[in-house]
């Protein structure tokens, strides 16, 4: 009988993490969630407070893994927050701690992992933003984030190939809050309406399975078509 695979999930408390974490868990991985906050799911898993932007906590959170699971066949390092200030406010370690999670967790998280991924052949789905190409006014750290995540992505797919694939998603607005959405919220989009965790869940669980094998060092925008929509003032 094949072992159990198993997936880390970061920023698995709340939203996306949330929802990819449920559906791998339903899926049957063996799912393990890191978050800053306490997760608590209504799905199988182990949950671990950890702070990813955090050397000696991703080292630890990595090894509890070798001890407690045994193996890692996926991560999806979605870990990450906003700042939105103006770029005159906005503090060099307000810059440094979005850039610390969003984007140099994935590098640590990587490297801790990649023993592990190798011995069993997995894979990595990153997650960044539509922001990495367009913007709202001041993001200017966030933006940096996203941008240098799709870049590290496909480094990181050369890096490890052949036996571990990395794939990027950047999704757009995707409803994680549960706030009134109003008939053009959703009429802006060409797919006609506002994405949902779901949405990313499911094309996360796809990127980590069998049928994506020939798939690596990808970014798959995932935004209902909002990026490809010409847009002009009237």
């Amino acid at each position: 009988m094949a072992e159990t695979r198993v997936a880390l999930v970061t920023g698995g408390a709340n939203g996306i993490g949330q929802s990819v974490a449920a559906r791998l868990a339903r899926d049957g991985w063996r799912v393990v969630v890191a978050d800053r906050q306490e997760a608590r799911p209504d799905h199988p898993a182990r949950c671990v407070e950890a702070d990813v932007s955090d050397e000696a906590a991703v080292s630890a959170l990595l090894d509890g893994v070798r001890r407690e699971e045994g193996r890692l066949d996926a991560l999806v390092s979605n870990a990450g927050f906003m700042v939105r200030k103006s770029l005159r406010d906005l503090a060099l370690a307000e810059w440094n701690a979005v850039l610390g999670t969003n984007l140099t967790g994935t590098f640590l998280l990587v490297r801790a992992a990649e023993a592990m991924l190798r011995a069993a052949g997995g894979a990595v789905v990153t997650v960044a933003s539509t922001r990495a190409r367009q913007s709202e006014p001041d993001t200017e750290s966030y933006a940096a984030s996203k941008g240098g995540l799709v870049a590290l992505t496909h480094a990181l797919a050369v890096s490890l190939g052949p036996d571990v694939r990395v794939n990027c998603i950047s999704p757009g607005w995707i409803e994680t809050k549960g706030e009134a959405l109003r008939p053009e919220d959703h009429a802006q989009h060409p797919a006609g309406r506002v994405g949902r965790p779901e949405d990313v869940a499911a094309l996360a669980a796809w990127l980590l399975g069998p049928e994506s094998g020939f798939v690596t060092g990808a970014e798959f925008v995932l935004d209902g078509g909002m990026t490809r929509r010409m847009i002009y003032a009237e």
